[in-house]
């Protein structure tokens, strides 16, 4: 397996889409650790934060499992590479209002609101849509200047503008990725995107292995 010595944990809070992140990763060459065990996820030198479901639920299992602590220690204050998936870019959100009010992980400015479809948009919004990079974002090296990604989601994030780093169009211009700092997330679902998908996750793994910089 490609660089052994950096491990990877996908991060276990019990909201699904796991597997196939693992399995997306594995086929890199890559061996990703899938588990909700503080001392493990403690000793890795990066994170995948998937998820799909409602954001109350998320943060209510990521309390319940005790994992909030550690990813804040390990995530903020020691630095490591992090990749929020779909409802994982969603959560590193200050607040969402899915269901009422709650409270995110607050690691980037933004809240999370629910898609305004008005009478002519279908929501949630699933498929394929164009993505397209601003500035061209190392995440998105190596692919064409408009791609393809696999959306499945009902809410969106608005976040300050240096933050995003693309955009897909649903009748209105969506954040579909964003970056601080060594923290990058993505609204669409790479796993489920096919070779643009794995381009985009092999970017993110160069970032780990060139430590995040």
């Amino acid at each position: 397996m490609i660089n052994a010595r950096k491990r990877i944990v996908i991060v276990d809070y019990g909201m699904g889409n796991l597997r196939s992140v693992g399995n997306a990763l594995a086929f890199l060459k890559y061996s990703p650790i899938i588990s909700s065990d503080r001392d493990t996820i403690a000793a890795a030198h990066a994170y995948v934060l998937p998820g799909v479901g409602a954001f109350g639920v998320a943060m209510k299992n990521l309390k319940e499992r005790n994992l909030i602590d550690v990813l804040n220690e390990n995530v903020i204050v020691r630095k490591k590479p992090l990749l929020g998936i779909c409802l994982g870019m969603q959560l590193i959100a200050q607040s969402s209002s899915e269901m009422g009010l709650h409270a995110g992980l607050g690691w980037t400015a933004g809240q999370v609101v629910q898609i305004d479809g008005g009478e002519q948009l279908r929501v949630p919004h699933v498929g394929w849509n164009e993505v397209r990079p601003v500035n061209g974002h190392r995440l998105f090296a190596n692919l064409p200047p408009s791609t393809h990604f696999y959306f499945d989601h009902s809410y969106h994030l608005i976040c300050d503008e240096d933050m995003v780093v693309a955009r897909c169009n649903y009748g209105v211009s969506l954040v579909a990725a964003v970056q601080r700092d060594h923290i990058w997330a993505v609204q669409f679902h790479p796993e489920k995107s096919q070779t643009a998908g794995l381009k985009l996750l092999r970017n993110f793994m160069n970032f780990v292995e060139a430590g995040g910089c």
